[in-house]
């Protein structure tokens, strides 16, 4: 990742601090935890993904603030839809058990959201008008997809917990 000095001369200081902000937010979520001896880091979003049923769920409403403050920054439609379609994939993979939660470990969407918007404000462009219903919608179908997610993961556990005690 680009250290905060680099987009100083570059970026207005209300954006600088949001995105300094959105740098601390991502690294917590993905990578906040090192194994000492290894170049291995994880963060809350897999911890998060352990909780069985809500887990998944709160790791993706956690990880649409990035969305929300990307959109806030302006950045495109195309790169919005990246963002929410990195959250999507993390976040149906992540309700397999197991599997899913190395994959969570792995995948990291919050930190290649953050590398998203980290490209989007180091290359000067003509700042798109926002589209408050396109950001309304997109924020919406990433929030009915969670619920979603919730609901599949409450579903499998009360299977497992009947297949289990018979």
């Amino acid at each position: 990742m680009s250290q905060p000095v680099q987009f100083a001369s570059m970026v207005a200081p209300s954006k600088l601090a949001t995105l300094n902000r959105l740098r601390k937010f991502s690294r917590l979520l993905d990578s906040a935890i090192g194994i000492p001896g290894t170049k291995f880091r994880f963060g809350l979003d897999p911890i998060l993904g352990l909780i069985p049923g809500a887990g998944d769920f709160l790791g993706t409403v956690l990880s649409a603030y990035l969305v929300i403050e990307a959109a806030r920054l302006g950045l495109p439609k195309e790169t919005l839809l990246k963002m929410v379609s990195n959250i999507v994939l993390e976040s149906a993979v992540g309700t397999l058990p197991v599997v899913g939660d190395l994959f969570d470990v792995a995948w990291k969407a919050n930190t290649k959201n953050f590398e998203l918007v980290e490209a989007h404000l180091n290359i000067p462009q003509a700042v798109e008008k926002k589209n408050p219903w396109f950001i309304f919608l997109l924020i919406a179908g990433l929030f009915i997809f969670s619920v979603g997610i919730l609901a599949i993961s409450f579903f499998t556990l009360k299977l497992l917990i009947s297949v289990i005690t018979g």
